[in-house]
């Protein structure tokens, strides 16, 4: 064999080992998703979200409220309301269903008028690992070099990147960082947004959600472990 096809050969056998495609798993699902189609740009909410009801057939229990530590707020005459992880229109109707017990036409709006966390956590292999600030429109490339950038035992092909969904469902995308970083034509990466969470493994990834699971979503601050955990009646 020539030395050019023995070299040919051995660029196909690591472009093979490097290009392992991630497969479900049964312990912690997750459907693909399209991350460029703009369906998770809606804003969700979360604890120490400010909202303001107002009920126009009942002016008296109109009032500002704070979503609480466990996701939920109160209103007079109704049960605690589910509002993390949720839109604002979503805890309209609901608010509007919990207060028909009460009120025989009940109209109101929910109006978001503070957002004091803006955070995004970024984990793995990067030089300085931990929860930051989002400043604005940033892609995960920026949030990689907001921690510190890479180490030298970063997987920058396979970095993950975890994200609660409008309807509720946590899903998660695995983006090549390098191949974007070499030709910039290859780096459409989606926007970090509020509670994101973004992984940058040591070793490749053979079973996508079961690494999600042991090595993300155990390991996460408080703050965003309940983002991502928060279920049953708290996300009702």
């Amino acid at each position: 064999m020539s030395r050019f096809a023995l070299f040919l050969v051995t660029i196909f056998f690591v472009a093979a080992c490097q290009s392992s495609e991630p497969v479900q798993s049964r312990v912690f699902p997750a459907v693909d998703w399209d991350h460029f189609d703009g369906y998770d740009a809606q804003y969700l909410l979360a604890p120490g979200d400010e909202l303001e009801v107002i009920v126009h057939t009942a002016p008296e229990l109109s009032r500002t409220v704070t979503i609480g530590p466990d996701g939920r707020f109160r209103m007079p005459y109704t049960g605690p309301i589910g509002a993390s992880g949720r839109t604002v229109e979503n805890v309209r109707v609901a608010l509007n269903v919990a207060l028909g017990s009460e009120l025989k036409d009940p109209d109101l709006d929910v109006l978001l008028t503070a957002t004091p966390s803006q955070q995004i956590f970024v984990g793995g292999e990067v030089a300085n690992p931990g929860m930051f600030q989002l400043p604005g429109m940033i892609d995960p490339l920026q949030a990689i070099i907001m921690a510190g950038g890479l180490t030298t035992e970063a997987r920058a092909r396979q970095v993950v990147l975890m994200r609660r969904m409008p309807g509720g469902e946590v899903k998660s995308a695995v983006f090549d960082i390098k191949s974007g970083i070499l030709d910039p034509r290859l780096a459409e990466w989606t926007p970090m947004r509020r509670f994101d969470v973004l992984y940058i493994p040591r070793s490749p990834i053979a079973d996508q959600n079961l690494f999600v699971r042991q090595y993300i979503r155990n390991a996460l601050p408080i703050d965003f472990s309940f983002f991502y955990d928060v279920s049953g009646n708290n996300n009702r």
